[in-house]
Protein backbone atom coordinates (compact mmCIF):
# COMPACT_ATOMS: atom_id res chain seq x y z
CA UNK A 1 0.00 0.00 0.00
CA UNK A 2 1.89 2.98 -1.24
CA UNK A 3 -0.50 5.83 -0.68
CA UNK A 4 -3.94 5.32 0.87
CA UNK A 5 -5.02 8.75 -0.34
CA UNK A 6 -4.62 7.63 -3.97
CA UNK A 7 -6.74 4.53 -3.28
CA UNK A 8 -9.44 6.64 -1.65
CA UNK A 9 -9.37 9.09 -4.55
CA UNK A 10 -9.67 6.23 -7.08
CA UNK A 11 -12.57 4.70 -5.13
CA UNK A 12 -14.29 8.08 -4.96
CA UNK A 13 -13.87 8.63 -8.71
CA UNK A 14 -15.15 5.13 -9.46
CA UNK A 15 -18.22 5.58 -7.28
CA UNK A 16 -18.90 9.01 -8.90
CA UNK A 17 -18.78 7.49 -12.37
CA UNK A 18 -21.12 4.70 -11.26
CA UNK A 19 -23.58 7.22 -9.76
CA UNK A 20 -23.58 9.20 -13.02
CA UNK A 21 -24.23 6.02 -15.02
CA UNK A 22 -27.03 4.91 -12.72
CA UNK A 23 -28.71 8.34 -12.82
CA UNK A 24 -28.55 8.31 -16.62
CA UNK A 25 -30.11 4.83 -16.71
CA UNK A 26 -32.78 5.99 -14.29
CA UNK A 27 -33.67 8.97 -16.49
CA UNK A 28 -33.85 6.80 -19.61
CA UNK A 29 -36.11 4.29 -17.87
CA UNK A 30 -38.33 7.08 -16.49
CA UNK A 31 -38.74 8.54 -19.99
CA UNK A 32 -39.65 5.07 -21.28
CA UNK A 33 -42.16 4.67 -18.44
CA UNK A 34 -43.83 7.98 -19.33
CA UNK A 35 -44.02 6.95 -22.99
CA UNK A 36 -45.62 3.61 -22.09
CA UNK A 37 -48.10 5.28 -19.72
CA UNK A 38 -49.09 7.70 -22.47
CA UNK A 39 -49.55 4.78 -24.88
CA UNK A 40 -51.64 2.94 -22.25
CA UNK A 41 -53.87 5.98 -21.80
CA UNK A 42 -54.38 6.22 -25.56
CA UNK A 43 -55.27 2.53 -25.75
CA UNK A 44 -57.75 2.90 -22.86
CA UNK A 45 -59.45 5.77 -24.69
CA UNK A 46 -59.59 3.72 -27.90
CA UNK A 47 -61.02 0.74 -25.98
CA UNK A 48 -63.79 2.92 -24.56
CA UNK A 49 -64.62 4.24 -28.02
CA UNK A 50 -64.73 0.69 -29.41
CA UNK A 51 -67.11 -0.38 -26.63
CA UNK A 52 -69.40 2.52 -27.48
CA UNK A 53 -69.24 1.64 -31.17
CA UNK A 54 -70.00 -2.01 -30.42
CA UNK A 55 -73.04 -0.94 -28.42
CA UNK A 56 -74.28 1.21 -31.27
CA UNK A 57 -73.78 -1.52 -33.88
CA UNK A 58 -75.54 -4.17 -31.80
CA UNK A 59 -78.72 -2.26 -30.99
CA UNK A 60 -81.85 -4.24 -31.83
CA UNK A 61 -83.36 -1.39 -33.85
CA UNK A 62 -80.32 -1.22 -36.09
CA UNK A 63 -80.20 -4.99 -36.59
CA UNK A 64 -83.89 -5.03 -37.45
CA UNK A 65 -83.48 -2.12 -39.89
CA UNK A 66 -80.57 -3.84 -41.66
CA UNK A 67 -82.52 -7.12 -41.81
CA UNK A 68 -85.47 -5.35 -43.40
CA UNK A 69 -83.47 -3.19 -45.82
CA UNK A 70 -80.73 -5.55 -46.99
CA UNK A 71 -82.28 -8.98 -46.49
CA UNK A 72 -85.93 -8.18 -47.08
CA UNK A 73 -86.92 -9.78 -43.78
CA UNK A 74 -90.29 -9.01 -42.16
CA UNK A 75 -92.02 -10.12 -38.99
CA UNK A 76 -94.21 -13.16 -39.63
CA UNK A 77 -97.97 -12.88 -39.39
CA UNK A 78 -99.60 -15.02 -36.67
CA UNK A 79 -100.68 -17.66 -39.23
CA UNK A 80 -97.02 -18.21 -40.20
CA UNK A 81 -95.84 -18.85 -36.64
CA UNK A 82 -95.29 -22.52 -35.73
CA UNK A 83 -94.74 -23.77 -32.16
CA UNK A 84 -92.20 -26.56 -31.80
CA UNK A 85 -92.48 -28.85 -28.79
CA UNK A 86 -89.37 -30.66 -27.64
CA UNK A 87 -89.72 -34.37 -26.83
CA UNK A 88 -90.09 -34.94 -23.09
CA UNK A 89 -90.89 -31.29 -22.42
CA UNK A 90 -94.18 -29.79 -21.33
CA UNK A 91 -93.16 -26.34 -22.54
CA UNK A 92 -93.38 -25.24 -26.18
Amino acid sequence: MRNPILWLLAACMLSSVMVIGLRHDSRVLYAQLQKLQHERDGLNIEWGQLLLEEGAWSQHRRIEAVARAQLGMELPIPQQVRVVTLPGSNKP
